[in-house]
């Protein structure tokens, strides 16, 4: 037995309250090492009766480790409780937490994991709406104008170049206008990048936060378009940057002006005085932007002003949550606290995350509900964009990703494999298409919310921004239909089998370029099977069993082996 392999810890995932009355409790060991994984528990107070004892069941695995899980129940759900550990030459250990022992070694009680109680409000309480959803992000400037007569005073050609500082006149009229079109899609939640008063394109400079940028419309117009969305059974989310503000906000404004006088000075984090622009000589985003200066969300005059922006947007006009920008730069309490406010207002709201990395500190409940998924992204791109990994370390890259969040987090990451500060994913292709449609039917189902970043499903392209924040295409002439049918149809499977949202995640077949998962929920299974290869394959896998393909709707026997053309997938649904 690999020893050293073998982890657990009282935290998320680890351990945590799946409901009032669950635990759920998972532990890590070397992949193939143990044959048998019992949980020993009972109530942390009863020291009469004998431990129950239940197996666990390898609930994932990668190319290093496998990962036992399972839920218990205790009643008033105080727990005491180890572990057993069987390996495949029939030693036997024991896991509390004084560690890994031999059965020689008398166990006390005493010295067994204790999850002491389960307290509601330590209930995680996740999002099934948010779990079924379709996310469609919207740069606001490059989507549709819908409104002339709000155009910046430089405004630029709808099509043509873009560069830093374009305005094309984008606005909410042209969002509510093509509503139909999105109804159509599929989608039903927008991520709108911000909207607030903002001298640059992208407005991620905030000026006002109470006030709409009038190159974009006003408040009735954001009123009008929550409204049709909502009627539509579209939800909308807005881009919360509060990590900074723009060098236009009035406390930085007053701080240029009346300088160490300023009674806004400690709303930033200033290096000396007197400041300035040029030598920016106070915290910024990023590597001194000039005019992003970061606040310090730690004084409680600022964390109050930002708490009052978000609860306002959602008392005013209804929206669903936000998306919180370079939020793992901004201090953990804040979100703790920001949660509060926004569920306070609206139980159902969502926070969401841009997190470009492992995001764990985050996400245990109490701060976020998700993150923009960059390590899924980057795995989609390195496989099927430009094709520099195999399929061993594609499933090895995701399931690290995968098991070091509460499965319930995990639904409810947003899947993208692109967005306005990356390359477009047909980009990252080579413009190949048939690799996209690959990305696409793996991102549709795979565990977590799609996500699509406007005009990804029309053939939109672009390298580095801002020449992946391109105008929408709206010509039909122009967009490539194939794509935009195939994304419908995807859609709309994603929609029609809850498996594919609720159910769990085990890799069948992972050599060369061909990976073959299974999703399972309430005895419904479906098989997916990708060749991510110009060439044929031949898998050989044991399914035994009548399928029906869920895309051609046509039935079959497979037995063994499973037959894949060049960059050709299977969708199965295990006929019972």
């Amino acid at each position: 037995m690999n020893k050293h392999a073998i982890y657990h810890i009282l935290d998320t995932p680890y351990a945590y309250a799946k409901d009032i009355d669950t635990l759920s409790v998972m532990l890590r060991a070397a992949k193939n090492d143990i044959k048998i994984c019992n949980i020993h528990y009972k109530s942390r107070y009863d020291w009469e009766n004998s431990f129950n004892i239940k197996e666990m069941k390898i609930k994932d695995t990668n190319n290093l480790f496998d990962f036992f899980s399972t839920d218990i129940s205790i009643e008033r759900n105080r727990y005491r409780y180890f572990f057993e550990l069987i390996d495949s030459e029939g030693n036997r250990f024991f896991l509390d937490e004084r560690g890994l022992r031999g059965e020689e070694i008398r166990r006390k009680e005493a010295t067994a994991f204790q999850y002491p109680y389960i307290a509601q409000p330590d209930v995680y309480n996740e999002e099934k709406w948010l779990q079924e959803a379709i996310v469609y992000q919207i740069f606001v400037d490059r989507f549709c104008n819908g409104d002339k007569s709000n155009d910046p005073e430089n405004v630029t050609k709808w099509g043509s170049e873009v560069n830093e500082t374009s305005m094309f006149g984008g606005d909410i009229q042209g969002i509510t206008n093509k509503l139909d079109y999105l109804e159509d899609l599929g989608v039903n939640l927008l991520y709108l990048t911000p909207i607030f008063k903002s001298s640059s394109n992208h407005k991620y400079n905030t000026a006002d936060y109470y006030k709409i940028d009038s190159q974009f419309g006003d408040i009735e117009n954001m009123k009008e378009l929550v409204k049709k969305c909502h009627d539509k059974n579209i939800k909308v989310v807005f881009d919360a940057v509060f990590n900074h503000s723009g060098a236009d906000f009035f406390a930085f404004e007053d701080v240029l002006l009346n300088q160490e006088k300023s009674k806004y000075k400690d709303w930033y984090f200033i290096d000396s005085f007197p400041v300035n622009l040029e030598e920016v000589n106070y915290y910024t985003f990023a590597d001194n932007v000039a005019t992003m200066p970061k606040f310090n969300t730690y004084n409680e005059e600022v964390k109050n002003y930002l708490l009052n922006v978000a609860k306002y947007w959602i008392d005013e006009i209804g929206i669903d949550g936000w998306r919180l920008d370079v939020c793992d730069e901004v201090d953990h309490s804040f979100w703790r606290d920001f949660k509060k406010a926004v569920k306070k207002h609206k139980k159902e709201a969502i926070v969401i995350g841009e997190i470009m990395h492992e995001a764990s500190s985050f996400l245990k409940g109490d701060q976020l509900d998700g993150i923009m998924n960059y390590p899924f992204k980057g795995a989609l791109v390195d496989f099927f964009g430009n094709r520099t990994i195999d399929a061993k370390m594609f499933s090895e890259i995701l399931s690290i990703n995968r098991n070091i969040y509460m499965d319930s987090i995990t639904r409810q990451m947003w899947n993208l494999i692109g967005s306005h500060d990356t390359q477009r994913f047909l980009t990252e292709c080579g413009e190949k298409i048939e690799r996209m449609k690959l990305a696409i039917v793996f991102q549709f189902t795979y565990i977590g919310v799609p996500y699509i970043y406007y005009g990804d499903e029309v053939g939109l392209n672009g390298g580095e921004e801002p020449q992946s924040r391109k105008c929408m295409i709206w010509n039909e002439e122009n967009q490539n239909n194939e794509l935009l049918n195939f994304y419908k149809k995807f859609i709309l499977i994603r929609k029609n089998n809850k498996v594919l949202v609720y159910g769990t995640f085990k890799v069948l077949y992972c050599k060369g370029n061909n990976i073959v998962f299974e999703r399972e929920y309430k005895n419904k299974k479906v098989i997916v099977a990708i060749n991510n290869d110009y060439e044929s394959s031949i898998i050989s896998i044991r399914i035994n069993a009548e399928v029906q393909d869920i895309f051609t709707l046509e039935s079959s026997f497979i037995g063994t082996k499973m037959y894949l053309g060049p960059m050709e997938f299977k969708l199965y649904r295990i006929v019972v």
